[in-house]
């Protein structure tokens, strides 16, 4: 079954593995793809693997993150170079997808030269400068960015867009009660917080011929946040708004280690690439990081390291007839098996292992019964400086 052909929103797939949205900090000083990506782009897919969503693309200057070389879609003059991607792709047979987003408050005012913006102002803890509310033309605005990003996907040749509505960016914070402490028409009630996702998925619809794939944070572990139970009703309202496939998450990056799980917190790769740390002087960290690797197996980590988000993948499932993909510590062959013969998904995504093992689709199908990650987390720490590489639990 992991291997059979099949369709997903209208297009045919080689298998059932996705290579899930993957930030790889390659993109040129536009946003648009470099050479550099479009060759991993291209090795990924001759080898096998079913579909690849790219990593987030800013839909909107205001949008764009802290980590350096972030694809961006906000311009007509990266719609060449996107092509370039897409048809290196469609060569070898895998349709691919552009995550489409906007970083809210998960971004630095720093960043973007002017003042960041969200849903309401709550503090971030790894940006904590001020958020300002948007106000309803901003909102309306931000609806446009979306879909005249989603038009120039369409011309550039993508086969769908996916809207990033998890680990705690726009979208998710106005889906989010934590995020979302609005009393006007875009905040409070469940349907006045799925509103902007809403109208942006019917807009995508309207003005292109394009699925519409949203990923979300079933459960995001903040206080009066997201749950299974409202993620059930929030999937409900988008599939009747005309979305056509689910990726269920879970997580924020204030929560970075429940999105992305491993036994241990990187600690050195903490104090190389993860401000304030990274900034300290080297008699100091030789001090503190011993300190950190000490306390280290004392902190506690989110549990299980594996198929976590399986469970509520399945009971989305149960409530849509959409296809709902799962992604979040899936490495084994068996385990991705029983995922779909058990229904509790249509579809498998990875990350980690894909920065690991490249060609990973191919060895899987020849036989070899599971990746070689070792959910380190390293990976998730090399972006905050440089392109996203496999470092395999070591600074080098």
């Amino acid at each position: 079954m992991l291997f059979d052909e099949t369709k997903i929103s209208g297009f045919a797939v080689k298998n059932r593995i996705i290579r899930s949205a993957t930030h790889d900090g390659l993109a040129d000083e536009n946003g648009a793809p470099s050479n550099k990506l479009i060759a991993k782009y291209e090795h990924l897919s001759k080898n096998e693997i079913g579909c690849i969503i790219t990593g987030y693309a800013a839909v909107s200057p205001n949008g764009v993150s802290p980590y350096p070389g972030m694809l961006k879609i906000y311009d007509d003059k990266v719609i060449d170079k996107y092509k370039e991607l897409t048809d290196a792709v469609h060569r070898y047979g895998t349709p691919v997808v552009l995550q489409i987003a906007h970083c809210g408050r998960q971004t630095s005012s720093k960043t973007i030269g002017t003042q960041k913006v969200a849903p309401s102002n709550v503090l971030h803890a790894f940006y904590p400068d001020k958020a300002k509310e948007l106000t309803e033309d901003e909102i309306y605005g931000i609806i446009d960015d979306f879909i005249a990003a989603s038009v120039r996907a369409e011309k550039a040749g993508f086969d769908a867009v996916q809207l990033h509505a998890g680990h705690g960016y726009l979208l998710h914070d106005f889906l989010s009660p934590y995020g979302n402490r609005r009393n006007d028409g875009w905040g409070g009630s469940l349907e006045n917080r799925c509103r902007i996702a809403e109208l942006i998925i019917k807009g995508i619809k309207a003005k292109t011929n394009l699925p519409v794939w949203i990923k979300l944070s079933a459960e995001d572990n903040r206080k009066g946040g997201m749950n299974i139970h409202s993620s059930v009703q929030i999937c409900k309202r988008l599939e009747s708004s005309g979305c056509d496939a689910i990726e269920v998450s879970c997580g924020t990056v204030q929560d970075g280690m429940n999105t992305m799980r491993s036994e241990l917190m990187p600690m050195d790769a903490v104090f190389r690439y993860r401000e304030p740390c990274a900034s300290f002087p080297k008699f100091l960290n030789k001090i503190i990081l011993p300190a950190a690797n000490l306390i280290n197996p004392l902190i506690k980590q989110p549990k299980p390291l594996e198929n976590f988000n399986v469970n509520n993948a399945k009971i989305i499932k149960r409530n849509v007839s959409i296809p709902v993909i799962t992604v979040g510590g899936i490495h084994t062959v068996s385990d991705m098996e029983s995922i779909l013969s058990e229904e509790k998904a249509d579809f498998i995504s990875m990350c980690r292992p894909f920065i690991c093992e490249p060609d990973l689709a191919l060895k899987l199908k020849k036989g070899q019964p599971e990746a070689k990650c070792i959910m380190c987390n390293y990976c998730g720490l090399v972006i905050e400086k440089e392109p996203t590489r496999c470092l395999y639990g070591k600074v080098k």
